[in-house]
């Protein structure tokens, strides 16, 4: 088996957040005082992920190329793939086949933020699992958003359902998957949905079926967030706001983990940091090197 690559999928129209997704793509819009798509490429570096496909509609590359070049600025390797159309999420295993060259993978999507204390412990556990996939739980007020996990009297996962009008439970799968290398032809066997789309939870379901999918709940230690309105675009901004000025410390922040893991260079991180001089995140930086 081969070293796991990520996946990040930041395709889409941003329709739901029309008009400010009139022109930029919704993964590049602010969370607070950084490009959304840093917090999901963090995640992937938090778990030692160093090849990285990026999956975005064709006209919005350019905007993602200009924004992370090839990766090697925090020690990645960056592989860009178009979505010609948006044929949903399982689509990604299809288009990032040739990428993955039957490795197993992590997928994240391009809207998801997650933070919390041990989550690169959770993220480690689930990389180390050879066979079958890993998805996350997460309880929320209004399941009938997401796909949700159905689970026996035990707490065992039975059957995911997308969208339910009567919800089997609170818990939502997160927007991260952890899957081994089957995963392409699992997708090539999906039949489309009654909307046209290759849906990741019927991909889910073949691993669950199985007996192979395993279902982690993130508990109340940790945050979920999601950007599929603007209101929720601009909670996340605030949370992330009130969790730096109270802590001091970044989140999704692709310089620190790439120095912290040894990716890159004290000479690398300053560099780095030179270019954002004039900003706290700059200084930030500059205070990694001097912390040592």
């Amino acid at each position: 088996m081969g070293a796991r690559k990520g996946i990040i999928m930041a395709g889409g129209t941003g329709s739901r957040l029309f008009p400010i997704t009139g022109a930029v793509s919704k993964q590049l819009m602010p969370i607070y005082d950084k490009p959304m798509i840093y917090f999901p490429l963090s995640v992937l570096m938090l778990t030692g992920i160093r090849e990285i496909a990026m999956i975005t509609t064709p006209e919005d590359q350019p905007q993602f190329r200009r924004l992370l070049g090839d990766g090697a600025q925090w020690g990645l390797s960056l592989t860009y793939i178009p979505q010609p159309s948006p044929d949903g999420l399982a689509q990604a295993y299809l288009l990032a086949e040739d990428f993955l060259d039957g490795a197993p993978s992590a997928m994240v999507l391009g809207d998801n933020i997650f933070f919390g204390h041990g989550l690169p412990e959770l993220l480690t556990a689930a990389d180390t699992k050879d066979a079958g996939g890993t998805v996350f739980g997460y309880r929320v007020s209004d399941p009938e958003r997401y796909g949700v996990v159905a689970m026996d009297a035990k707490g065992a996962a039975v059957d995911i359902v997308e969208k339910p009008a009567k919800p089997p439970s609170n818990y939502a799968v997160t927007g991260l998957y952890f899957l081994d290398a089957s995963a392409p032809d699992r997708a090539r066997a999906i039949t489309p949905s009654e909307r046209g789309e290759l849906e990741i939870t019927t991909l889910l379901q073949s691993y669950l079926h199985e007996g192979t999918l395993s279902v982690q709940q993130m508990g109340r230690g940790y945050a979920w967030l999601d950007t599929g309105t603007h209101g929720s675009l601009l909670d996340a901004g605030n949370f992330v706001r009130t969790l730096q000025s109270r802590q001091g410390l970044q989140a999704g922040c692709p310089e620190e983990i790439a120095f912290e893991q040894g990716w890159i260079s004290p000479e690398a991180l300053h560099a780095l940091a030179m270019r954002y001089a004039k900003t706290d995140y700059g200084t930030y930086l500059l205070g990694l090197l001097a912390e040592g």
